[in-house]
């Protein structure tokens, strides 16, 4: 496909970068105001436009990934030079009969929550769409689970997405941050703390993945009876560990609603 992705931003690139390594066949440009920090994609035979109409006519998908406050001057500028063409849109907050209403029903609208990890192939993009959009829907599926997983939710679960999947890498690497300086603290050097907090949680996620049970009986598995584990996870608990990343992710959820 041709793939036309409006936003060079964090999110852009890393789907970009994803398409590139774990796809084949595909064209992609991706345009941002200041070409600079992703001039370097061109290495990799994407283009790179200061232009958001640039090669726009020959596109099949179209992926927004631009700030709430930036799309309706982009549909603005794009819906005159585009027809049959999927609209994916990344933008947080703008609803499918937002974007409908947008662009006068004229096109298939899909909208699609990603996480920059799609750059590594590990993305949980979590995807909606209208039954009317079914096969475009269908089509965003089949892409994105080449960058990772992706799973069909209920619109009215799409800001909930956004917490848990896109804001939940930074939760993640929170954790990572954490259980590294704790490692230092205990007596290693920080490169190697690190690689083992990583890979440490990576393993952890895997077994999750695979196994699709209760992370408790997870727990389990590592946890004697009055042992280092279970001592440690009591403190954590004590000091609020799991009332505070919940407290978090809804607080990002409300926030989202504003």
């Amino acid at each position: 496909m041709n793939i036309h992705i409006i936003g060079g931003g964090n999110l852009g690139v890393a789907i970009a970068l994803g398409l590139t390594q774990f796809t084949k066949g595909n064209q992609i440009t991706v345009t941002r105001r200041n070409l600079a920090p992703i001039q370097y994609l061109t290495q990799l035979g994407v283009t790179v436009s200061t232009h958001n109409i640039e090669n726009i006519e020959k596109a099949d998908v179209i992926i927004l990934t631009v700030k709430p406050y930036q799309i309706d001057t982009v549909l603005n500028e794009i819906l005159p030079h585009i027809s049959n063409k999927i609209i994916a849109s990344a933008v947080s907050g703008v609803s499918l009969e937002a974007l409908q209403q947008k662009t006068k029903g004229a096109l298939p609208i899909v909208r699609i929550m990603p996480n920059i990890a799609a750059q590594f192939g590990e993305s949980a993009t979590c995807i909606s769409f209208s039954d009317s959009n079914k096969e475009a829907g269908e089509q965003m599926v089949t892409l994105f689970n080449y960058l990772g997983t992706a799973v069909v939710i209920e619109e009215k679960l799409m800001d909930a997405a956004t917490v848990l999947g896109a804001c939940g890498t930074a939760y993640a690497l929170r954790y990572i941050r954490a259980s590294m300086q704790a490692g230092i603290e205990i007596g290693f050097d920080a490169h190697t703390a690190l690689a083992i907090a990583s890979q440490t949680a990576k393993g952890a996620a895997k077994m999750a993945l695979e196994e699709k049970i209760h992370p408790e009986q997870l727990i389990d598995r590592v946890t004697t009876p009055q042992g280092c584990t279970i001592v440690g996870l009591n403190e954590m608990e004590h000091q609020g560990f799991s009332s505070a990343l919940i407290r978090g992710i809804k607080t990002s959820l409300n926030k989202i609603r504003e």
